[in-house]
């Protein structure tokens, strides 16, 4: 079975976050979304809109299609 879309999407922020090595916090603090949030995001357990997704591309400094190449 493949995995959804929001596991993908979550292992890839998690997979970015600790390439920059940033904590849940320190993301939450770049990014102004809370850290249950991004947690919720990295477990798949949220669906994060497009203007949320924008705001994580640019809290790692990369573009949009940067973040959504997952594996």
């Amino acid at each position: 079975m493949e995995e959804s879309i929001l596991i993908k999407f979550g292992k890839r922020i998690r997979e970015l976050r600790i390439e920059k090595k940033l904590t849940q916090q320190q993301l939450a603090d770049i990014s102004g979304l809370h850290k249950n949030y991004i947690g919720m995001i990295e477990r798949g357990e949220r669906n994060p809109s497009l203007i949320n997704i924008e705001i994580l591309a640019k809290s790692f400094q990369i573009n949009i299609s940067e973040l959504m190449k997952m594996s």
